[in-house]
């Protein structure tokens, strides 16, 4: 006897994941955003947070960190994303699978072997990583996330159409108008993957700026960590909220810039 599965059925497994582990862990964040310790309505995490200059310090500090380590990842990542993905520079996919080889490891282990490497070259240098928090926490931020750039963007230029870019050539385009032009255009959908796939975990992170400056960095993750860890349920979950709203805002735009983008570069 044969039985025949409808095609919403087969939905069935994600809904229940999604409503699970998504939907109703949302549900309480929102509800314990806005009541107090005994579930009465109340808007004093609201104005706790948006009184408070430290945690806005905080989350603005969090932002300009995100966009510097996005930028310096985008930097690195793309032309090492283009190299390892144009035959004519590449054909061994071993030199991929090294960037891709240490996001096996466990992120805590990574940021300690890299606090014990910078420590020994600082420590050379007459200096130490408690002396230049900063620089310790954008190194480690860069090489933690710096495989979460190329791998989008090198998905992306696999997928290059090079008739577009020999048309440019052909065309009378030098190769920073041929890059311009023709390359970033395609590359966009990957770049935006890259960005939001950097700029987000790094505002939410505590491990590595926790780790790396000897505790004199706090970003918006190290806030919400410490707000449940002190048991205050409310204040965390607002900052959480805060944290999921940035989360769908750059989503959105995101989306929006995406697409834009594609109808771009099939135009061209």
């Amino acid at each position: 006897m044969k039985y025949k599965i409808a095609r919403k059925s087969l939905a069935l497994p994600f809904s229940l994941f999604l409503a699970l582990f998504v939907i109703i862990p949302i549900l309480f964040i929102i509800y314990y955003a806005f009541t107090d310790a005994n579930g009465n309505f109340t808007l004093s995490a609201f104005t706790s947070f948006f009184t408070s200059t430290t945690k806005l310090n905080v989350l603005l500090i969090s932002i300009l960190i995100g966009l510097l380590n996005t930028v310096i990842c985008l930097l690195i990542g793309f032309p090492l994303a283009y190299i390892l993905a144009n035959p004519k520079f590449n054909k061994n996919y071993v030199l991929v699978m090294m960037f891709v080889m240490p996001m096996w490891i466990n992120f805590v282990l990574r940021t300690g072997a890299l606090r014990d490497l910078l420590s020994i070259i600082l420590t050379s240098m007459g200096t130490t990583t408690g002396e230049h928090p900063i620089f310790c926490t954008m190194v480690g931020m860069v090489i933690n996330y710096l495989p979460f750039t190329i791998l989008p963007l090198y998905s992306t230029m696999l997928k290059l159409d090079n008739s577009q870019i020999e048309a440019a050539e052909d065309l009378g385009c030098n190769p920073f108008e041929t890059f311009t032009r023709s390359i970033i255009p395609q590359a966009m959908p990957g770049v935006v993957s890259a960005s939001m796939m950097v700029f987000m975990p790094t505002i939410s992170s505590y491990v590595i700026s926790d780790t790396l400056s000897e505790g004199k960095i706090m970003l918006f993750g190290n806030s919400i960590y410490l707000s449940f860890s002190n048991s205050d349920w409310n204040g965390g979950s607002f900052m959480s909220l805060i944290m999921l709203i940035i989360i769908f805002a750059v989503m959105f735009s995101t989306r929006k810039f995406q697409g834009n983008d594609e109808r771009k570069a099939s135009a061209w």
